[in-house]
């Protein structure tokens, strides 16, 4: 028994590793591109583990992940590898076609091959898990009801039009091929190993440095904010009795704007990092240039998920945002070690 998780050094992924081995004895192979979000620094505690073999490569590699199939034989497929960031979506979409819809493809053929040549036992049991993102289903009114299950796709970035296009193909591979798929739209996520270009951990790693808190627009935009941890339990619950071929939202009923969530970690580094100068964090926020369609709101209904599989999350953004700061303040090293100079020259072009 034997899971393959494909983006196991990023940030979801990497996350979703850790807390399986802590809750299980079942051997994991990770496969990671290690692209500039790869970190494998993010899986060093299980260095020497016999139970978990990391493999560099692409899930576009088709003779890799054959032959990882044939010689691991996992019982299960749970697919992190995808292109994230909405900002480089917009500056160079090829990557994220690439990854998110060539890539999603060539790793469906060869999962949909290995499949076939499973025992009927073996393929009753035998599961693809395809994790993706609220961002697929647009923007949200204000007031109006959130996204469930069911709502159209009406992705508004290169980003979020490339996970569509990836969900789409997972769901015809088993509606055409009968291939044994899940798929879950979560929420944002935030917690520990997260890549600091995205607004949480962008936030605590600049003002910790004294530099500029930027806040796109009017900084009114609204996400669900779901705690990595929680959604890893998600997962672990969908892939354990989720139904074949359906499609789970996961969410952390926690909507916030980013003003909101740039001022509580303003509020919680005042207390647990106070300035030398004694003033707040808040002083150094800063309103940029909003980014070209900026979706307004995203809202998750996780209903269907506590409803059939009885999971909810554990952490509220309160909770969770505490434990997330708390986990940079005690990890520096990890966050000087991802922030290279690409890293810094990347940050000043988009945020100038």
């Amino acid at each position: 028994m034997t899971l393959l998780v494909t983006g196991s050094a990023g940030f979801i992924g990497a996350n979703f590793v850790l807390d399986w081995f802590a809750a299980h004895d079942e051997p994991v192979v990770s496969l990671d591109k290690l692209t500039y979000a790869g970190n494998l620094q993010n899986l060093q505690s299980l260095e020497g583990n016999p139970r978990h073999t990391f493999v560099p490569g692409d899930i576009g590699d088709a003779a890799l992940v054959d032959r990882l199939l044939a010689e691991h034989r996992p019982r299960a497929v749970i697919n992190f590898a995808a292109e994230s960031h909405v900002d480089r979506s917009i500056r160079g979409p090829e990557d994220f076609i690439q990854t998110n819809i060539v890539g999603t493809f060539h790793l469906l053929e060869s999962v949909r091959a290995y499949w076939g040549t499973l025992s009927a036992a073996e393929k009753t049991g035998f599961r693809f898990l395809h994790v993706s993102t609220d961002e697929v289903y647009g923007s949200l009114e204000p007031g109006a009801p959130a996204f469930t299950e069911q709502h159209p796709y009406q992705p508004n970035s290169p980003y979020s039009a490339s996970k569509a296009a990836s969900d789409h193909l997972v769901r015809a591979y088993h509606h055409t091929y009968g291939l044994p798929v899940l798929t879950t739209n979560c929420s944002n996520n935030y917690g520990p190993y997260h890549f600091p270009e995205k607004l949480i951990p962008l936030v605590i790693r600049n003002a910790l440095a004294g530099e500029t808190l930027p806040i796109y627009g009017d900084g009114r935009q609204i996400r669900d904010w779901l705690y990595v941890r929680d959604h890893c339990s998600a997962i672990r619950r969908v892939l354990e009795a989720g139904l074949v071929g359906e499609t789970y939202n996961v969410g952390g009923w926690n909507e916030k704007s980013n003003l909101d969530v740039v001022h509580r970690i303003c509020d919680t580094l005042d207390q647990e990092a106070p300035r030398s100068d004694g003033r707040s964090y808040r002083e150094q926020i800063r309103f940029v240039k909003d980014r070209p369609g900026h979706d307004r709101r995203y809202a998750i209904d996780a209903t269907r998920l506590e409803r059939d599989l009885g999971w909810k999350p554990a952490e509220t953004f309160e909770t969770g945002i505490a434990k997330t700061v708390r986990w940079y303040l005690d990890n520096q090293d990890w966050v000087e070690n991802v922030a290279s100079g690409a890293y810094r020259e990347w940050l000043n072009k988009q945020y100038k």
